[in-house]
């Protein structure tokens, strides 16, 4: 490997193309190249990051180290798999793949090749969230909360594997301990697809977390609040910001008294750590915190969210057509 890391970017819709001006940026990486499905696209973020357009990613491969790919979830597995068996390091947005049979795939081949497979949960590497790390002991009770204006990207799928999961991920991090239940409620809305979701996620050490997801909102919030012995934290993603809440002792005899402290990150990117961090294992050929298999067990646990939601579903509409009250069912909202 030459003194820079020679890195492309496949796929430059919205957020491919911030991938490629930060890898543009870096004083420690060529970006050879970006590649999409439309040559307009392509040529578009090539002249802005004046680096060179590809329309068939293939091509591009065959000339770097290491790719990010945001391409449509449903292209995750091809285009990743394609890369890895042709020994380029590999950052996939998430969910990493659509299956769990296909991220396995993919998780296996990275071993043999012995390449980087990280996957782009990138509220990881928001400041607020990296600043509550050294703060948690003995979570007891979460409550996420992430809801957004709709946009029609992402809508390939539901809004569990386009935004819970960001906190399903988290919450796996910070909670060290198996599922014991889920249980879920969502419903689509806008889209054919659920749009508005509820999962409360019970596990084996007494935690529960509470994640409501939206996209069909009409303001945009990304907080999460954890509540443990002695403390509350309050993070938001969107501001950068966490509020800490610890209780210290009152005048002999009274009670504890609230001991409020707040710092804001407004100055960090979360994509650029993101992506530096990646070329850091790139460079030094060392295990991501966020790996295929962290990846795979953020999808499992959506799958599983998706798959509860879609029964509850089937089960209503069959109650309102045995009550000959289909007509109540919008029309997207049929199988």
């Amino acid at each position: 490997m030459s003194n820079k890391v020679k890195v492309g970017v496949i796929g430059v819709g919205y957020l491919g193309r911030f991938h490629a001006q930060k890898y543009a940026a870096m004083e420690d990486v060529e970006l050879v190249g970006v590649a999409d499905a439309s040559p307009d696209r392509a040529k578009l973020v090539a002249d802005e990051c004046a680096t060179r357009a590809f329309t068939d990613y293939r091509e591009l491969i065959m000339q770097v180290d290491a790719v990010s790919i945001a391409v449509p979830t449903s292209l995750h597995h091809a285009v990743a798999k394609y890369c890895l068996q042709h020994s380029v390091d590999v950052m996939v947005e998430k969910p990493i793949t659509t299956t769990l049979t296909e991220a396995d795939d993919l998780i296996e081949l990275a071993r043999k090749q012995q390449r980087i497979l990280q996957v782009g949960h990138l509220e990881r590497f928001n400041p607020a969230v990296l600043a509550m790390q050294p703060q948690l002991t003995h979570p007891l009770f979460i409550e996420a909360h992430r809801i957004a204006v709709f946009k029609d990207r992402g809508t390939d799928v539901d809004v569990v594997l386009d935004l819970m999961i960001h906190d399903i991920d988290i919450i796996l991090s910070i909670v060290d301990s198996p599922i014991v239940s889920i249980l879920t409620a969502g419903s689509p809305v806008i889209t054919k697809l659920t749009d508005i979701a509820n999962a409360r996620i019970i596990f084996q050490n007494g935690c529960t977390a509470n994640i409501t997801v939206s996209r069909i909102s009409m303001e945009n919030m990304r907080r999460m609040r954890i509540f443990q012995p002695g403390q509350y934290l309050s993070v938001d993603f969107g501001k950068k910001e966490i509020m800490t809440v610890r209780l210290k002792a009152g005048e002999p005899g009274g009670h504890p008294v609230p001991e409020i402290s707040k710092s804001r990150f407004q100055e960090q990117d979360a994509l650029d750590l993101e992506l530096r961090d990646f070329v850091k294992h790139v460079r030094n050929r060392t295990r991501p915190a966020v790996a295929g298999e962290e990846g795979r067990r953020a999808l499992d646990v959506a799958l599983q969210v998706v798959a509860q939601i879609n029964s509850n579903r089937q089960r209503i509409e069959q109650i309102l057509a045995e009550e000959g009250l289909s007509n109540l069912l919008l029309p997207f909202s049929q199988h």
